[in-house]
């Protein structure tokens, strides 16, 4: 069974050229990304995915147990796209030291985004979390976060 056939049994589509917001959860919601080197692990693997002309990151933030990612996606499927960043980054958390035996839920939230909505708002909303969370005070306190229209 090819890949897109596998996505399109959990209701998913992948369409190249839209707009997602995605998220992923660490495996049992343990604060992984309390320690901002460890996030930044995951960061490099969204650098990656770009790099590599898969997707453009418009924003993300990386929480404490979790992340969110407006993205663009470029080429293959959205599944595609999160198995590489998941398992990119969960190799690199246990390379550093962190030896979870698992360090993402299975899984993802995705949500297609109109380009009619207004992405700077979605961009906003997301990179806010560590305010709405009470992480900090200022957005610009937190060091797991960015967004393109800076």
């Amino acid at each position: 069974m090819s890949q897109r056939s596998a996505d399109l049994r959990l209701g998913r589509y992948s369409g190249v050229r839209q707009i997602y917001l995605l998220t992923s959860v660490v495996n049992g919601r343990q604060p992984l990304f309390t320690n901002w080197r460890t996030g930044r692990l995951v960061v490099e693997e969204f650098r990656r995915a770009q790099q590599a002309g898969i997707a453009e990151s418009l924003a993300w933030v990386v929480m404490p147990d979790h992340f969110h990612w407006l993205v663009e996606l470029r080429e293959g499927t959205l599944g595609m796209l999160v198995r590489r960043v998941k398992s990119g980054s969960a190799l690199a958390i246990m390379r550093s030291g962190h030896t979870p035996l698992r360090v993402w839920q299975k899984g993802y939230h995705d949500r297609a985004v109109r380009r009619e909505e207004d992405l700077q708002a979605v961009a906003r909303y997301i990179v806010a979390n560590p305010l709405r969370a009470g992480l900090v005070k200022r957005v610009g306190d937190y060091p797991l976060w960015d967004a393109v229209w800076l």
